[in-house]
């Protein structure tokens, strides 16, 4: 009886291990999506989406990212760049505790600033494209371990991004 009872209770975890299903909240919205897809999108008076595609990689560019791929034919393009982590007061902290515990602890190192800009026809404007623009960073620590992974929410950011653009797009219009 005993046999049976840990066979029954085997299958049940090897079949509960077997399930593909994502987590529950995988697809759930955070109260802030709204307003993070507001900072995050733009409105430009054109339909042309090769040129709207166009001057976004030439502003990333001109801003130090290197893209990684780029499709006009569904309007997406990526791009990176690496840049240092090192945070001052980390290090000073980690040096701290190193004096009273005797061990180094690992403090950010370096990131890569990662973008996706998708480009599509605004619903609401029939003369107007919508460029949606998201950037996440990945921090690694001195041990080459991922620290951190999160989406960068700085609306400046975001701001001086569709400003440099908006600048852009009116020179590849204008062919100046």
């Amino acid at each position: 009886m005993l046999t049976k009872n840990v066979l029954i209770m085997m299958v049940v975890v090897v079949i509960a291990g077997c399930s593909n299903n994502p987590p529950k909240d995988a697809f759930k919205l955070t109260p802030t999506s709204l307003e993070d897809k507001e900072m995050q999108t733009r409105s430009f008076d054109t339909l042309n989406q090769a040129n709207l595609l166009s001057a976004s990689g030439s502003v990333l560019q001109d801003l130090g990212y290197t893209l990684e791929e780029s499709d006009s034919t569904i309007g997406v393009l990526s791009a990176s760049k690496d840049i240092d982590a090192t945070d001052a007061g980390q290090v000073a902290g980690a040096i701290i505790l190193a004096i009273f515990t005797g061990s180094m602890t690992p403090v950010d190192d370096h990131q890569k600033i990662r973008v996706c800009l998708v480009i599509n026809q605004s619903l609401t404007n029939e003369n107007a494209s919508l460029a949606r623009i998201t950037i996440q960073r990945i921090v690694w620590n001195t041990e080459g371990k991922i620290s951190r992974v999160q989406v960068i929410k700085n609306p400046e950011l975001y701001s001086a991004f569709f400003s440099k653009l908006s600048k852009a797009v009116f020179l590849e219009e204008n062919n100046i």
